[in-house]
């Protein structure tokens, strides 16, 4: 499935109209949810209950069917995964169903909107009034037919409106094989190091951003609660943290996809992130390095061009030494490594990355598979 984002040219009626649509999508998920609550419904029984809803509440419909029943998938898709952790017996919370205060879009299936032939405008017919809009963007979505086109996303953002079309097409990419296995270590200081000792930076988007971000929030602060001004004042921080979102969205993409084309297996460590941000001293930090997002976007390059992803345990990989094994000890201030037993100095990160790159080889061995693996 493949995802071409627009952003929306809309005049000042368009934009309410669109807002009262996301109104009711979140109305109606709540209102499945809660049907769930009081008798542990199915997943059919919130898809009837959509039709039933429409009835009772003559706001709801105006919003398309399909639109509302893809509103009670969004709500089952939530009671599903509650259900799933439960079945897995996953540690800690389970994620029971919230009711949900913060909807930001609404998404049709392939019913209530209509694409001209041109590619460049798109028109909602329920009931919701939102009309005509222009798509503003370099994608040719008229390329695809009709059919394919699965979903159609409306979608709020701090900088306006944006329209997500979900196409049924894949992506095919062929892989020039290099030779190449690296391991990779992410990290602080620097970004990630890998095997071969290449360092890349940490950009560091969000403490670069924070001076200006403190003194929006600061005028912010300042502004009468429910006012214009303090309407706009929120509005100025949601779009400087919408940048840093995107900036760091950007860099991984791009390192990930870097790394995945020059080389044919990838090794990294199996960090638990969502336990390490619990660190109030390194939360911020890590957050703002955005491993997760990175490492995401290294399995779904590594997928593209069938290359194999292996997760090793990260156990020992910056105390043991690469070149003989032998653990020597050391603290997260401690930068460098100088092995006790063989005498190599290595960066404490450069070790990390062979140690880890050493592990994956003797899991699956050299065998130059060209299916993928994921941890």
């Amino acid at each position: 499935m493949l995802i071409y984002e627009y952003k929306l040219d809309g005049n000042t009626q368009q934009y309410p109209a669109i807002d009262e649509a996301i109104r009711i999508v979140q109305f109606i998920r709540n209102k499945c949810l809660r049907l769930w609550m009081d008798g542990h419904a199915t997943k059919n029984d919130l898809q009837c209950y959509c039709a039933i809803l429409a009835k009772e509440f003559p706001f709801a419909s105006s919003l398309n069917s399909q639109a509302r029943q893809a509103s009670a998938d969004r709500a089952w898709a939530a009671i599903a995964r509650f259900y799933d952790n439960c079945k897995q017996k996953k540690p800690g919370k389970k994620g029971y169903p919230r009711f949900q205060h913060d909807n930001r879009s609404v998404e049709y299936k392939q019913t209530g909107w209509k694409l001209d032939p041109d590619g460049r405008h798109i028109t909602f017919t329920d009931g919701c009034g939102i009309g005509r809009l222009r798509l503003v963007g370099t994608r040719d979505i008229e390329t695809f037919p009709m059919k394919q086109i699965k979903r159609v996303r409306l979608i709020r953002r701090a900088d306006g409106y944006y329209a997500q079309f979900a196409v049924q097409a894949e992506r095919q990419i062929e892989h020039v094989p290099t030779g190449k296995h690296v391991g990779i270590d992410v990290g602080l200081k620097a970004f990630s190091t890998d095997s071969e000792g290449a360092i890349v930076e940490n950009p560091r988007h969000y403490r670069k951003a924070e001076k200006r971000l403190k003194r929006l929030q600061r005028r912010l602060s300042k502004k009468q609660k429910k006012s214009q001004n303090r309407k706009k004042a929120r509005q100025a921080v949601a779009k400087a943290h919408l940048n840093v979102q995107r900036q760091r969205e950007d860099f991984a993409r791009k390192q990930a996809n870097a790394l995945v084309s020059s080389h044919d297996l990838i090794a990294f460590e199996d960090l638990q992130i969502r336990n390490m941000v619990r660190n109030r001293h390194l939360s911020k930090s890590i957050s703002d390095a955005g491993w997760g997002r990175f490492l995401t976007w290294v399995k779904y390059y590594a997928a593209l061009h069938g290359i194999p992803v292996i997760a090793v345990s990260p156990h020992y990989t910056s105390q043991n030494c690469s070149a003989c094994g032998t653990l020597v000890k050391k603290s997260l201030s401690v930068r460098t490594h100088i092995c006790t037993g063989c005498g190599v100095v290595l960066d404490r990160d450069h070790n990390a990355a062979v140690n880890i790159l050493q592990k994956a080889l003797s899991t699956v061995g050299q065998t130059g598979t060209d299916a993928p693996l994921s941890a």
